[in-house]
């Protein structure tokens, strides 16, 4: 579980807050989604999540523990991270890529055993890459490399999975596969995955819950179906929007200007 309470941070003590009273929560088997626009505070709180930041007010728990009273291995036991960009400076193969998710389980000086390779092993077929294992990572493709990342977080045995934007980048079939992916490994293996999202689209299509971020607030927060209203991301985005349904689904859409005028440079 994540549960985050009452969150603010400030980048000085004297600098307006990053983070203003921030609260929700993520339970086992559920993937939440943060939306907001850029310069929302997102990656501020995945780093107070990780206990990189530490906030001037309230307080962060992982797996029920308060992230402040965890050593960083313990941490890293139990967050597992995809990042928004990765580029490793040698051209490891992907197993080897993968294999580095079980170094929070490793001593300082030992050696990852053959269970570990195992693990590894099982964690790419897990997201149905297994065939790249000896390809080096700087030669797959964007969505495969996301792939090898949630691979890494598996064999890491985390309880819990913070995704930073893992779609940026992405075309949109590898979006949608990707956080496929994601959501079928959570529900599978019981895990929380907390997403940072760009789509509300995205959103509503994989995520349980969502957290709306405007200038480090909170202005809504809660399951996707009550949260991710117009209204809610108009304000959100200062953009009008309405919702398309189609076979039970809903689409946001943009109200464009009816006038191309508007549009005009």
């Amino acid at each position: 579980m994540i549960e985050v309470k009452n969150l603010s941070y400030s980048y000085s003590s004297t600098g307006g807050a990053a983070l203003r009273g921030v609260g929700f929560r993520a339970s086992k088997g559920e993937v939440a989604a943060v939306l907001g626009p850029n310069g929302s505070g997102k990656t501020t709180l995945f780093q107070c999540l990780l206990g990189i930041r530490k906030p001037r007010e309230g307080e962060v728990r992982i797996a029920g523990k308060p992230i402040g009273g965890m050593s960083r291995s313990e941490i890293a036991r139990t967050v597992a991270v995809v990042p928004q960009d990765h580029e490793p400076p040698f051209p490891y193969e992907v197993l080897d890529v993968v294999l580095m998710g079980r170094a929070p389980h490793l001593g300082l000086f030992s050696v990852p055993s053959g269970k570990d390779r195992e693990i590894a092993r099982r964690a790419l077929e897990a997201v149905g890459i297994e065939r790249l294992a000896d390809r080096p990572y700087t030669r797959v493709s964007g969505g495969e490399r996301q792939m090898v990342l949630i691979a890494r977080c598996l064999a890491q045995q985390s309880p819990v999975m913070l995704l930073d934007e893992p779609t940026a980048h992405l075309d949109f079939r590898n979006q949608v596969e990707v956080l496929s992916r994601v959501r079928t490994i959570v529900k599978e293996n019981g895990l929380v995955a907390l997403l940072n999202l760009h789509d509300p689209n995205m959103a509503l299509l994989f995520s349980d819950r969502v957290l709306l971020l405007k200038e480090g607030s909170p202005i809504g927060q809660g399951s996707t179906e009550e949260v991710v209203t117009p209204e809610n991301l108009e304000a959100l985005y200062g953009l009008e929007v309405e919702f398309i349904s189609r076979n039970g689904a809903k689409v946001v859409c943009p109200k464009l200007p009816l006038s191309s005028k508007a549009r005009r440079i």
